[in-house]
Parts: C-alpha cells; structure tokens; sequence
C-alpha cells in the first residue's frame, strides 16, 4: 500500500512538471471551464452532454458550481424568513445574514439610489448575496469560481443594465429619460456628437461590471497556480516555502476580494440605477 501511494505520487509531481514545462496552458486549464468536474489527484467526473432540437446543451462545471452558489443562496435566506416568522429573535445566524441584508439596504441602495429605493432592494441584495457566495464557493479546494466566467459576470452586468433602464424609463418616462441623458446647455451642433457619447456610455459602464468582477476573480487564481507552478518550471524544492508561503497569502486575500467584489459590483450597480432614476443629480 506504502509503495502504491508513493507511486501515485511521483506520477502525479512527474505529470505536473511535465505540464509545466509545456509552459503555461496547465494554469488556463484549471481556471477555465470545462465539461467535467476536476478532483485532481484523485480523477475528473464527466459532465453530460444533452442534445436538444440539434443544438448540443453542455454541462460544465462552472454551470455545477453556479447552481450550487444559487441553491446554498435559497435555502440560507429561506431559513432566515423562516426564523423571523417563528421568533423575530436571531440567532448567530440569521444575525448575521440581518447585518448583511441592513448593510446592502442602508449603506448601499439608500445613499446611492436616493428616494424610491426600496423597490432596487430585493434585486441588489440578491445579486450581492450571489456574487458573495459565488466567490466563497470558489476558494474551496476541488471546486470552481463562476464569477472567473465572463459569460456569468456578462450576464449580471445585462441584468444590472437591464433594471438601470427600466428603473430611469419608469421614473422620467421613455422619452423623458433618453432626454435627459443629454446635458442642458449644450449647443444644437454638438448635439450628435454627445448623442453618441451618451449612447455609448450607457453600454461601457455594464462592460466595465463585468470585466472588473471577471478581471479581479481570475487573476488571483492564476497568481496562485502560477506560484505553485515554480516549484515544478525550476525542478527543485528549494523555493517550495517561498512558493506555497505566498500562494497562501494570496489565498487569504482571495476572501478579502470575494467580498470586495460582491460589494464593488453591488455598489456600482446601485449608482447607476440612481443615475438613471434622479437625472436632475
């Protein structure tokens, strides 16, 4: 048994430093999806591939992973509600989901949307508490952080545009809002140019949301994988405890992003929908 686990890992040291000698295409493959679930050293799980009207519907483990963030979501907040139905005394628990939630309320969609921003409430408190356990969910070993997907932080931001439309569009009016987009005062020949600048910036600020979630997850994780990977690109354990010393602090300041960034994006997402809907601020 002593010489099979021995075995098993040499293979697996030899199969790493063969990986990173072929420089760095190991790091993207475990920061990318993928259609299987990664339980390296032990094995990979495939992932299935449903076929549908002719279009192949893939699995992947970012999509796993998502659904899992969304489920611990619901069932954390419905046994928060639940609480408060038979007792309006929380325990440590709903506490501290209560300071999140009057945090997201009180901090964040009141001084940032103004009056009316009740309605937003339900909307940012669950993108935040997503992005959050999104992130979380990440740093446990064996599993993946889907806020690292640009298709997942694309979709967020559309959301976010989305709601920042219809809440500024619902306030002012259709005509009303695109109206207001254009400053007072402006003289009628510039008029098309600011048009085109207005218009665009309603779309690079969802860009920006998007590629800053998806910017700051990924990178950690590459720094991490790419300082680990040092110990097998230069063949020798002798910068082994400089390695894993500052992969695990990069790890630790991985929590200090995962929550950063839940509230970056919450933040932003509350100023623009108040951009949108007080356009005489």
């Amino acid at each position: 048994m002593y010489t099979d686990s021995l075995k098993a890992i040499t293979d697996t040291t030899a199969a790493a430093h063969e990986q990173a000698s072929q420089g760095s295409g190991w790091i993207l493959h475990h920061v990318t999806d993928g259609r299987y679930l990664d339980f390296t050293p032990f094995g990979k799980i495939d992932l299935p591939v449903f076929n549908i009207g002719g279009y192949e519907l893939a699995i992947t483990r970012h999509t796993i992973f998502m659904w899992v963030a969304a489920i611990i979501l619901l069932i954390m907040l419905i046994k928060t509600a639940q609480r408060y139905k038979k007792t309006k005394i929380p325990n440590r628990f709903t506490g501290a989901i209560e300071v999140l939630i009057l945090f997201v309320r009180d901090e964040i969609a009141k001084p940032s949307i103004g009056s009316g921003y009740e309605k937003f409430v339900p909307y940012l408190l669950t993108t935040f508490f997503f992005i959050l356990f999104a992130n979380f969910l990440g740093l446990i070993p064996f599993s993946a952080t889907v806020t690292s997907n640009i298709s997942l932080t694309a979709t967020l931001a559309a959301i976010s545009f989305v709601v920042t439309q219809w809440g500024g569009m619902k306030k002012n009016g259709v005509f009303g809002y695109f109206k207001g987009l254009i400053p007072h005062g402006i003289p009628v020949f510039l008029l098309p140019i600011m048009i085109v600048v207005e218009v665009l910036g309603l779309f690079t600020k969802p860009f920006a949301l998007a590629v800053r979630l998806f910017a700051n997850m990924i990178a950690g994780h590459i720094v991490i994988y790419a300082l680990i990977g040092l110990i097998f690109a230069m063949g020798t354990l002798a910068v082994a405890p400089v390695s894993v010393g500052m992969a695990l602090f990069i790890n630790l300041l991985e929590i200090l992003v995962a929550s950063l960034q839940a509230y970056i994006f919450t933040m932003l997402s509350a100023v623009f929908i108040g951009m949108a809907v007080h356009q005489e601020h």
